[in-house]
């Protein structure tokens, strides 16, 4: 794959040039126990509501959920999933063209979303956890978003170990994006992202984060997701309602090393800090 098509992502309907800019997904969690933000989004019309005020605040993707996969999350079924996130995905289609993502690992609710005009699809598992998911997504022509994880969010915090996270997790993007081609979805709709607080311990995603380029180096782009997540709150002491500043932070040195996307609650202060950020960082390399 040559230099510009590595920094080129096809989703379908739209493609993004990931050259010059950060994209900025904001989360909306259609759930009643997601940690930062749980409930206050469940009923349709508040959830659509919240995604077009995203983006206003300069969101280039809204990503909407309906299965919490926080640390000892026991999740729901496909259908109990659906039921929360195809209305909102298909109202706010109605209201905007602009791109929208479904943060699932079930088959039927990725199907359903597409259907619906959803243009992406976020798999916290990276198409391992449905058999039936990489073939649903290969049959259309939408992104994808392949995360990895150890273990499921049921069990990922029980007290994960690696001989060398970095290492570890870039021999998975390699094994996903072989797996993943051989299924018929071509390298440039995927990205690629570590899972921050996924299977990890604090100093696994600090090395992680302080090692984003080697992780991609040669492979696809990555997103990353670290809004309010709980290494913030424990490296500062602080719960998920009080991680703005951290969040901040950790989104500015994602951005320093090559993210070319950040998942975050909090669109209009983190598509500042992003975009600062780069700013910065284009300065750096001109002096």
């Amino acid at each position: 794959m040559d230099a510009a098509s590595l920094r080129l992502w096809d989703c379908g309907r739209v493609r993004f040039d990931l050259t010059d800019r950060v994209l900025v997904m904001g989360v909306l969690n259609v759930t009643p126990d997601s940690f930062s933000d749980g409930g206050l989004f469940f009923q349709r019309d508040k959830a659509v509501a919240r995604a077009l005020e995203m983006f206003d605040q300069g969101a280039d993707i809204i990503d909407i959920g309906g299965e919490s996969t926080r640390p000892g999350s026991q999740g729901v079924d496909a259908e109990e999933e659906m039921r929360r996130v195809l209305p909102a995905i298909e109202d706010l289609r109605r209201r905007s063209e602009a791109p929208i993502s479904i943060d699932t690992s079930k088959a039927a609710v990725a199907r359903g979303a597409l259907e619906r005009g959803a243009d992406i699809v976020n798999d916290v598992t990276a198409l391992r956890a449905d058999a039936a998911m990489t073939e649903a997504v290969a049959a259309s022509r939408c992104g994808v978003v392949a995360m990895h994880i150890k273990g499921t969010p049921r069990d990922m915090q029980r007290s994960p170990h690696y001989d060398d996270v970095v290492a570890e997790v870039r021999e998975f993007y390699c094994e996903r994006l072989a797996a993943l081609e051989k299924a018929g979805i071509a390298p440039e709709r995927v990205l690629l992202d570590p899972g921050i607080g996924f299977g990890k311990t604090v100093e696994h995603n600090l090395a992680l984060i302080a090692n984003l380029p080697s992780l991609e180096r040669g492979l696809r782009p990555q997103l990353l997701g670290v809004s309010r997540k709980s290494f913030i709150g424990k490296v500062l002491g602080l719960d998920a309602h009080e991680r703005l500043e951290g969040t901040a932070a950790a989104v500015a040195v994602c951005v320093w090393n090559g993210a070319a996307c950040v998942r975050v609650h909090d669109v209009r202060e983190m598509r500042r800090v992003a975009d600062m950020t780069l700013a910065l960082k284009k300065a750096a390399k001109e002096n």
